[in-house]
């Protein structure tokens, strides 16, 4: 099948090129000198003709080839684009760039998809001095769409809308595949590296809502971009350098003085940083022998590098409790991983005369950026500048990443941008080729509105927010009397999926770049745009088969042999909606904004609410109960909500149970 594409392949493009030359060819001819060639110049017309003919049957063909060879998903839109992309090209060879919307239709009596390039190729066309209607231009994109296999027929509609309508046979064709082959990435380009800078805790502090926010949406992207097949690496950029564990070895060498032989029993590291920071500010004596043991530290000397790292491996035992309640997985590569790579940073900016001096401090200024980047201090140290500069460079050279991103409050969003385009300047990467982009997000409210904050002012601690919506959960189903169906076991999943999964749902289904209001009476709702409804959902949809007495087995082997019926209204809006998960991936893949993702398995849940009310899966005898009849093809589209959705869980983090 593989050497039959490329065959296709291979005569598309020859014909292509055959086409471009004799397009070429007959412009020349249209100079009035050569007016005598006019026979000639029909002649190649039509033959022009006949090779877009041609050509057509062969992209249908290849197109129809690659589906059946195929077990990826495929991108309707995507398809559609390439298709009203084909038409457009020939019926406006000489408009450069035409715009080129698809987008599905909002008004279903209209059709399912709506191509909108003819008012924008209108405005074009006008700025080029060409006067063409919009309805025209539609007219002529819709005598040039070539033989497909997704589109029943067109319609032109309003000023130049044209609506699209797709084959049945097409929608239940796809679905099938779906079932029979799963939920698969549709197919895309080359396989890439990919870098994720999310979470970031500081050593010897406390983890906060800020850090759940970049771990938890930093996790989501990377589930994403590994469910579309490129390689992923996790990073977790930990503040575990600088002067501060001057004062923390210090403090660790008065309190635990036999931390050399014995691992020192920190109890509260948090409560430990809170103590050795009060001295350093109070006792002059132990500010200089603070500073004595950051010296020592920068020089590697072993004795400090052990306490360096005991108070590492005391915070590394605290992050890892979130991680595992999260479910996250994470490489942790800090900011002492950098430090020797900093010397060579600050010599390549200066060998390239990049470098300037400022009252004692090496700067750069980098193009469009009025505040320069400090890469070494007036006392000879380096900064949070070279150290992101350094992991960038090792990124680019040693990772030898195509797409890198960082995920942290957009605070920080100005330093980014800085760091980003000293690395342009110096000539590190083309942003034409490789993508490094801030994923930037706002902050944590409580329900005051103010920021998130104890009672008593202090940051909530992560663990103890884990903990409460555990609790919280628990009581959510015990309210429901979960605890009277449920086994321990599974009451025990319900309750962690509940707990984790609204935290990470509620965090998620907000546009990241905005402020969120953090209540767990609003995330533990199970009405509405919740972790806790679609949860629910899931469960119920998953237990329609089961009530059915039909098992896993009978669905698998129904899938390849059961038509796809989508002859009610409701199971074809279903159909369609299951199929646009590929879209909704791509868009998430292009912007970052997970929230997309939310509001899509919202809506495929309330979609499938609405084909259950309407569609008999089961049909029972009203008298005993019994199962009379079972609408296969309605069973399957109940499998094929549920393991889309499935997937979906998947991507955002959220562990969903069969049992609720």
């Amino acid at each position: 099948m593989a050497d039959r594409v490329a065959e296709y392949t291979s005569r598309i493009q020859q014909q292509e090129r055959k086409v471009r030359s004799l397009s070429a060819e007959i412009e020349k001819l249209k100079n009035p000198e050569t007016a005598g060639f006019s026979s000639h110049l029909e002649g190649l017309r039509e033959e022009n003709a006949k090779l877009k003919y041609r050509l057509n049957i062969l992209k249908k063909s290849l197109q129809e080839e690659s589906s059946k060879c195929s077990k990826n998903m495929i991108n309707i839109n995507e398809r559609l684009q390439e298709t009203f992309g084909d038409a457009i090209r020939a019926a406006y060879p000489h408009l450069e760039n035409a715009p080129l919307a698809v987008t599905p239709n909002q008004q279903p009596r209209f059709g399912d998809y709506q191509c909108n390039s003819a008012m924008a190729m209108a405005q074009m066309m006008k700025s080029k001095g060409q006067k063409v209607s919009p309805r025209e231009i539609a007219e002529n994109i819709v005598k040039n769409i070539p033989d497909n296999e997704i589109i029943e027929k067109v319609e032109i509609a309003g000023p130049g809308f044209i609506n699209v309508h797709l084959r049945k046979d097409f929608v239940s064709k796809l679905l099938t595949s779906l079932l029979v082959n799963g939920v698969q990435p549709a197919a895309a380009g080359p396989k890439k590296k990919v870098v994720v800078d999310f979470s970031s805790p500081n050593i010897a502090k406390e983890m906060h809502v800020g850090h759940l926010r970049s771990t938890i949406i930093g996790d989501s992207m990377c589930r994403l971009f590994e469910f579309l097949g490129h390689e992923v690496i996790r990073l977790n950029h930990v503040g575990d350098w600088g002067t501060q564990f001057g004062m923390l070895i210090a403090h660790l060498q008065d309190t635990f003085p036999d931390y050399l032989t014995a691992s020192p029993p920190i109890g509260d590291l948090q409560a430990f940083y809170k103590e050795s920071k009060k001295r350093f500010d109070n006792e002059e004596e132990f500010k200089k022998r603070a500073y004595q043991c950051v010296v020592k530290l920068q020089s590697k000397d072993p004795a400090f590098i052990k306490a360096w790292s005991s108070i590492c491996d005391v915070s590394r035992q605290e992050f890892q409790k979130v991680y595992d309640c999260l479910d996250i997985q994470l490489i942790e590569r800090g900011e002492s991983f950098y430090q020797d790579m900093m010397t060579e940073v600050v010599k390549e900016f200066e060998d390239k005369g990049l470098v300037q001096v400022d009252e004692g401090r090496r700067v750069v200024f980098a193009p469009g950026c009025a505040v320069p980047l400090t890469v070494v201090k007036s006392d000879g140290g380096y900064t949070y500048d070279t150290s992101d500069l350094a992991a960038l460079r090792h990124r680019l050279f040693e990772e030898k990443a195509d797409i890198i991103i960082y995920v942290t409050d957009s605070g920080q969003a100005g330093h980014f941008q800085i760091i980003f385009a000293a690395a342009q300047m110096i000539g590190w990467y083309d942003p034409k080729v490789t993508r490094v982009e801030h994923a930037g997000f706002g902050v944590v409210l409580g329900e005051d509105k103010k920021k998130f904050k104890t009672r008593s002012g202090d940051t909530v601690r992560l663990m103890d927010l884990l903990d409460e919506g555990l609790k919280r959960s628990m009581d959510k189903l015990k309210d429901k009397e979960r605890d009277k169906v449920l086994t321990p076991a599974e009451l025990e999943a319900a309750q962690k999926a509940v707990a984790f999964g609204c935290v990470k749902y509620a965090d998620l289904s907000h546009n990241r770049i905005n402020d969120y209001v953090f209540s767990f009476d609003k995330m533990l709702d199970d009405r509405g745009n919740t972790a806790a409804y679609l949860l629910y959902a899931f469960t119920r949809i998953r237990s329609i088969a089961r009530l059915a007495n039909i098992d896993e087995a009978s669905l698998r082997k129904a899938a390849g042999s059961t038509e796809m019926v989508l002859d009610h209204e409701k199971e074809w809006k279903l159909g369609k909606c299951i199929l646009r998960f590929p879209e909704i991936l791509q868009k998430i893949l292009e912007d970052l904004l997970l929230h997309t993702l939310c509001d899509y398995l919202y809506e495929l849940a309330t979609t499938f609410t609405e084909f259950y009310d309407n569609c008999y899966c089961v049909e029972k005898d009203r008298h005993t109960g019994n199962v009379v009849k079972v609408n296969m093809w309605r069973m399957l589209l109940c499998d094929a909500t549920a393991i889309v959705m499935a997937k979906g869980f998947d991507i955002l983090g959220i562990k969903p149970v069969q049992r609720m």
